[in-house]
């Protein structure tokens, strides 16, 4: 937990958050023709995997046929769910008025419905981004992820509970609209979810129609060796896709808030939590786009409606201006920060509030003991 009111002054904040807003006016101002173009191409390159994909897994009796149709569909289910459809459906590209860019038509090759997503995701996390008990993905109401977070022996189960979680990624996520956790504790009902449930039961049907009933059957007797493709194409996208999210939402140094200290926001300390509350990957371009840009998580939480591919060109001017207000800017490799993401899963299942004796450096003290070395 931090003391989000001690990091600035009112004076800086306002000045902290009037940068920012600068910065993404010149990036409204500047989309156009390009930015288009991209998301068109990656949709295109998405369809071309999942298209080279199926059509391989007709020849799935030759293993390296097999295996590189699992490899072309995973890769376009990775596509389709980072790059393409989170992005899309946090309007990043209404601005357009293509109804095939509409982030309220646009469905995903997910379980989880998107108009369901849009709720959860875009409002209510983006909202109250790692506010305890405000933002319902700390934890996602199965983890203890964060140490001010109450103990109870259930989360002595954490590490297995998070590997479920990362197996069956889209099925969470589904899930976490339910709100299951609360309907446990009596403090929703279910016919308050009637909808939520309508969608979920309509959208899991074609999910599972599609990847395990229609496209193995028209590969006749090929058909155990199509579903278990299209099951392990699932899985990649699955495990990706947590491994990414979990990266850029909980390593040991990215920070909580509560509700008390979140009251009557501005829009500088708005931006302010974003940034303490968020991490980023470090890699080339072509695992960014994998990650559909959230290895700059940072930037991502700081302006989820513009277009993602737009993140690596800002990244350098926002750590700049983190580091003018002696902000931390927390970024790593992958493999890292999934080991302190792991590290505190673990620490946490047990009792006691967690925080280690000698918490981790931020990026921004790790700079500075460089700088003085």
């Amino acid at each position: 937990m931090t003391g989000l009111q001690d990091r600035l002054t009112p004076e800086q904040v306002e000045e902290f958050g009037r940068e920012l807003d600068e910065l993404r006016q010149r990036i409204v101002d500047d989309l156009g023709e390009d930015d288009v173009a991209y998301i068109k191409r990656i949709i295109k390159t998405q369809r071309g995997l999942e298209a080279a994909g199926r059509a391989l897994l007709f020849a799935g009796f030759f293993p390296p046929a097999w295996l590189a149709g699992v490899g072309a569909l995973s890769l376009s289910k990775i596509l389709d769910n980072m790059e393409i459809g989170h992005n899309v459906m946090h309007g990043q590209y209404d601005w357009t008025r293509d109804p095939a860019l509409s982030s309220q038509r646009f469905e995903w090759d997910n379980v989880a419905p998107a108009e369901n997503w849009r709720h959860s995701h875009n409002y209510i996390h983006h909202t109250y981004t790692n506010i305890l008990d405000k933002d319902r993905d700390v934890g996602y109401g199965i983890l203890r992820i964060d140490p001010d977070q109450k103990w109870h022996p259930y989360y002595l189960g954490n590490p297995v509970y998070a590997v479920l979680t990362a197996l069956f990624f889209q099925w969470g996520v589904m899930l976490h609209d339910l709100e299951v956790d609360r309907l446990v504790k009596g403090e929703r009902t279910w016919s308050e979810f009637a909808d939520v449930r309508a969608r979920i039961v309509r959208k899991a049907a074609q999910q599972l129609g599609k990847d395990y009933v229609l496209f193995p059957l028209l590969t006749g007797p090929l058909a155990p060796l199509t579903l278990a493709g299209n099951a392990s194409a699932n899985l990649a996208r699955n495990l990706w896709a947590f491994a990414v999210i979990f990266c850029g939402h909980f390593p040991s140094d990215v920070e909580s808030f509560t509700e008390e200290e979140t009251e009557r926001e501005s829009r500088g300390q708005w931006y302010l939590r974003q940034i303490l509350g968020s991490a980023n990957l470090t890699g080339g371009p072509l695992f960014h786009v994998l990650t559909g840009n959230l290895s700059h998580q940072i930037e991502h939480h700081l302006f989820p409606d513009i277009p993602s591919r737009r993140y690596p060109m800002i990244a350098p001017q926002v750590r700049a201006i983190c580091a003018k207000y002696g902000l931390p800017y927390h970024t790593g490799p992958l493999h890292k920060q999934l080991f302190s993401v792991a590290k505190k899963i673990v620490r946490l299942a047990l009792p006691g509030s967690g925080r280690a004796a000698d918490p981790e450096p931020t990026t921004l003290e790790r700079d500075r003991d460089l700088k003085a070395a």
